[in-house]
């Protein structure tokens, strides 16, 4: 590290947050860089001394990631004045985590968070088409037209974004299974709000290689090594 890493990397490796994340709170002015405040695009060098929101920061000795069960009402954010209950606040564990991707508010589920920025970055990058499995519940059965037309992607209006291709099995009379490669704003209940349909609740059971389990709501665990393994080898990273 003679020549420095750049100091959004810096806060991934730390296991602040993803580096694009990483950016974000730099320009809110929320890091120092010897005393001052940091820079987009500067480097940390051996012995700077890096703090956010006034703590100083230290290199990862550990890599772990948590399998949380997200219950409807739990806002994903680490801070938000206007949230009942925020992810970091309900999640009591001895090191520094951050999550990977996001759920709604009013959605539950599988979410990973991890003291790794790298990777939360990995498993973060829309074009790597990283799979992410949900539940849905309608407001009435879906036709098998609107399926076949929702799994083949459909234009977002409001996003001015055609959805990709994804994978819709219907599996009772309301409920059907969707596997998603990418994670638009809300996008499970604006593809069927386009059909004409209501999503009355939504489960992501499933990340990559790494699944919701037999998780009750408010309950996290951590990933023993194969699944580390596993997880890291299909971002693309060695553990």
């Amino acid at each position: 590290m003679s020549d420095g890493i750049r100091i959004n990397k810096y806060l991934a490796e730390c296991g602040v947050c993803s580096r694009r994340e990483a950016d974000r709170i730099i320009a809110d002015g929320r890091v120092s860089l010897n005393g001052r405040a940091a820079s987009a695009g500067e480097r940390v060098m051996p012995g700077d001394e890096v703090m956010l929101d006034g703590k100083r920061l230290k290199a990862v000795e550990r890599k772990v990631v948590l399998a949380y069960y997200k219950p409807v009402g739990v806002t994903v954010s680490e801070r938000d004045p206007h949230a009942e209950e925020t992810v970091a606040e309900v999640i009591d564990y001895p090191l520094r985590v951050t999550y990977a991707g996001r759920l709604d508010k009013d959605s539950e589920g599988l979410l990973l968070l991890s003291n790794d920025g790298n990777l939360i970055n990995a498993m973060m990058k829309g074009r790597a088409g990283h799979e992410k499995e949900y539940i849905v519940h309608l407001n009435r059965e879906p036709a098998a037209e609107d399926i076949e037309r929702l799994s083949k992607g459909v234009w977002l209006e409001d996003l001015k974004r055609k959805t990709r291709p994804c994978r819709i099995e219907k599996i009772s009379r309301n409920a059907v299974r969707i596997v998603l490669t990418e994670g638009l704003n809300r996008q499970i209940r604006r593809m069927w709000r386009l059909a004409g349909y209501h999503v009355k609740a939504l489960k992501r059971i499933r990340v990559i290689s790494v699944s919701l389990g037999d998780l009750q709501p408010g309950e996290y665990t951590e990933l023993d090594e194969k699944q580390m393994r596993e997880l890291y080898k299909a971002v693309g990273l060695s553990l």
